[in-house]
């Protein structure tokens, strides 16, 4: 059985169009038909043009979002029938084995918690019950293992840089121990430099944590650099599906040619951008 399983998920919007005396209803199919299936620790990249449907996508397999019809199943669980059965109050719990990773760490991060309270806070909901030593030292194995020395923990978010930040919220992430992680776009607002590191760092967590992840991007070039699979959205829809290596070298639509025709190359290589810093 599939670690994350995605089955038949619509999610449409209905918007009100036409005046006061004359209106009508307009279906939006921001979500429409996506089946999907991840083994645990596979990284799946999910590509696509700005407003093909991502981030809605993203939303409603947090179950932050209820979908329109469909199903999604993790580690056995049927968390869209629970939600309908038995409400928000009863996935509350279950989204510790779920966590996000946001576009802008600085607008996911709140500015008046030190970086100590932000991941206690995250910590506590997992273990509400230890010490504040266990507590402490799991602050510091948390900044450790993304790379940031634990003598920052009192700083506060607007005191460090755009990298620094990502790799706090990445902390924060981790910090209830989840199962399954969405990383919605976690690179694009940084340098080309600061996405290299920041991928590696993924990588390594998936690696050393066994994470199973899915991956967003508008960029192809970085979700080959760290997904195993790569799932392309177009209006709603996967339209192609498949590994990295067949995706970038035997793309079957037009929009996935488009797309890799768009992603920066090194001069005088075929060599993606991102690869430029190891």
């Amino acid at each position: 059985m599939p670690y994350l399983e995605v089955l038949d998920l619509h999610k449409h919007f209905f918007k009100k169009t036409g005046s006061w005396f004359s209106s009508s209803t307009e279906t939006i199919k921001a979500v429409n038909g996506v089946s999907l299936a991840l083994e645990k620790g596979e990284i799946l990249g999910l590509v696509g043009e700005s407003g093909c449907g991502k981030s809605t996508l993203s939303r409603t397999l947090m179950q932050l979002i209820a979908p329109t019809s469909g199903s999604v199943i993790l580690d056995g669980v049927n968390l869209t029938a629970l939600q309908l059965e038995q409400g928000l109050a009863k996935i509350r719990p279950l989204r510790l084995d779920f966590q996000m990773i946001f576009q802008d760490p600085y607008a996911s991060l709140n500015p008046r918690m030190t970086i100590a309270s932000t991941l206690e806070e995250a910590i506590n909901r997992r273990h509400p019950q230890i010490s504040k030593d266990e507590r402490y030292q799991r602050i510091v194995e948390l900044m450790r293992r993304v790379g940031l020395d634990a003598s920052i923990m009192k700083k506060y978010p607007h005191e460090f840089s755009g990298g620094q930040r990502q790799r706090i919220a990445i902390a924060r992430a981790l910090a209830p121990e989840p199962k399954l992680i969405i990383a919605d776009e976690p690179v694009s607002a940084l340098d080309v430099s600061i996405q290299s590191q920041i991928l590696n760092l993924l990588l390594q967590l998936r690696n050393d944590l066994g994470l199973t992840m899915i991956f967003i991007s508008h960029d192809l070039g970085v979700v080959r650099y760290i997904a195993d699979n790569i799932a392309v959205m177009y209006q709603g829809e996967i339209i192609e599906y498949g590994t990295a290596e067949h995706v970038f070298h035997n793309p079957q639509q037009d929009y996935t040619k488009r797309l890799l025709r768009a992603i920066p190359q090194l001069p005088n290589t075929d060599q993606p951008l991102v690869h430029a810093v190891s």
